[in-house]
């Protein structure tokens, strides 16, 4: 689903449409030509698509039945032979070029129009990302096969200690989605490094496996949310026109991965200005009623925004 020119190289357009459905970050997701989990992607045609946004949006509809809002450009990714992480060897190793946008959007209460498109949790793909009751399940498997692997190399063990936070001071990054990601590619721990040197995949703990190299694109753009979050009111973005304050923690734990401290996360908000009550409660959540918050009117988008506080449970 590229275009090609005369010269053999190839665009295509990759969307990362991130939501948050009951308290759950996810992403919207096709299933690829091979039948694997896809991010919705297409062609550039430069004599049918006046813009890359423009043929962006024509095809995330045509694929999945859902319109996008607000997008933004999120990186290019250009390596030899697309089909992996790295440049891979062969024949025509024909130069394919992919333009990654990111969208954010809180119209997400109903599945996709389109069966085949669906929300995928965001930590199914990418489980070692998952703090929020400590670290994840799969993540001393997944440090010792590494240890494994980088036993001889000290420059791996730096990356290994650092990226995952084996060891002190090293802490974790949130951010480092792709990093991490890249480091597991490298190590042959992810389905997508033995499907793309043709072993037979055995990897079984490190989440769910993408089409082409999209898990890599997903992962560039779920480390940019993560690292807007705290510079810039994007979690707004995914809130509905009223919240509570739980729904917004939720949000903001959901997207990091992280679990906040809930005093210090609410004082933080406050101190923003970005919110006001509305006067009225929630019993939505089935406990004592909440309650609802709306954003405050005005650009959110302006060098003066500040983002939202993550502080993380100690």
């Amino acid at each position: 689903m590229v275009a090609q020119d005369e010269q053999g190289v190839r665009i295509g357009l990759s969307a990362v449409v991130i939501a948050v459905r009951d308290r759950t970050a996810c992403v919207l997701t096709v299933s690829g030509d091979d039948g694997l989990t896809a991010l919705p992607f297409g062609p550039f045609d430069p004599v049918r698509d006046r813009t890359f946004e423009r043929a962006l949006r024509d095809f995330v509809t045509d694929q999945t039945g859902f319109r996008l809002g607000f997008v933004e450009q999120l990186y290019t990714f250009g390596d030899l032979g697309r089909a992996s992480p790295r440049a891979t060897p062969g024949p025509e190793r024909r130069r394919e070029v992919s333009v990654g946008y990111l969208a954010l959007t809180a119209d997400a209460v109903d599945a996709p129009p389109l069966d085949e498109a669906r929300w995928t949790p965001l930590l199914d793909i990418f489980p070692w990302e998952d703090r929020r009751d400590g670290p994840a399940a799969c993540l001393p498997a997944l440090i010792a096969a590494l240890n494994d692997w980088a036993a001889t190399d000290p420059r791996r063990l730096i990356r290994v200690q650092t990226l995952f936070a084996t060891l002190p001071p090293h802490r974790w990054n949130e951010g480092r989605v792709l990093d991490r990601y890249e480091l597991l590619y490298e190590a042959g721990l992810v389905a997508e490094a033995d499907r793309d040197n043709d072993r037979p995949v055995a990897a079984t703990l490190s989440g769910l496996p993408m089409a082409s190299d999209h898990r890599r694109i997903l992962a560039t753009g779920l480390g940019r949310l993560r690292s807007k979050l705290k510079y810039r009111p994007v979690l707004f973005d995914l809130m509905p026109a009223t919240f509570t304050l739980s729904d917004l923690q939720s949000a903001a734990e959901a997207i990091a991965g992280l679990s906040l401290h809930k005093q210090n996360f609410r004082r933080g908000v406050e101190r923003t200005g970005l919110v006001q009550p509305t006067g009225v409660m929630s019993s939505a959540t089935g406990g004592r009623p909440a309650e609802l918050f709306r954003v405050i009117d005005g650009d959110l988008t302006g060098g003066d925004t500040l983002g939202l506080p993550l502080p993380a449970q100690r």
